[in-house]
């Protein structure tokens, strides 16, 4: 494993320098979830919650959340992102199989740059789920937000990473 980049020959924490970095196409993929009752995902999918569509405003919520990574994560350079896609899924649950309703949810991102976008695709997908959370919150405070993770990346000098 590399050593941390963020960190100087001091051990200081520093924003790492891409200037000498190459532009290329780069793509994250970032996936995650939130479990819930099955009357929270009921209203989620017929449309009917209070604060309106849950997922069209965690939508939005997802790609303005994208493109401010770099005011949220302290060393994150800012990105001039070509796109931001993000999706969602609903599961119902299986009592038998003990997983609970769910809505899922899937941030792709690309940039033409120096450095990555996969901390703007995790972004993306924590705050569309938290947006989802606090829509939903009045009715269900147990949900659950859980597996995000970087699906896929491409792009760059360490090239493609696609997770099992």
């Amino acid at each position: 494993m590399s050593s941390l980049t963020h960190f100087d020959e001091r051990g200081q924490a520093h924003m790492v320098d891409v200037a000498a970095k190459p532009a290329t196409h780069r793509v994250a993929i970032a996936t995650g979830r939130i479990e819930m009752l099955p009357d929270t995902l009921a209203l989620i999918e017929s449309g009917s919650a209070k604060k309106g569509d849950v997922l069209g405003i965690a939508r939005i919520a997802g790609i303005q959340a994208a493109k401010k990574t770099s005011d949220l994560i302290p060393l994150c350079h800012p990105l001039a992102l070509t796109r931001v896609a993000v999706e969602f899924a609903t599961q119902a649950g299986d009592e038998a199989e003990g997983t609970l309703p769910q809505v899922l949810c899937m941030a792709t991102v690309e940039t033409v740059g120096p450095t990555g976008v996969e901390m703007e695709a995790l972004t993306a997908v924590q705050v569309a789920l938290l947006t989802v959370y606090d829509m939903c919150k009045a009715v269900d405070r147990g949900m659950t937000i859980t597996g995000v993770r970087v699906l896929e990346k491409h792009g760059g000098k360490s090239g493609s990473f696609v997770a099992d």
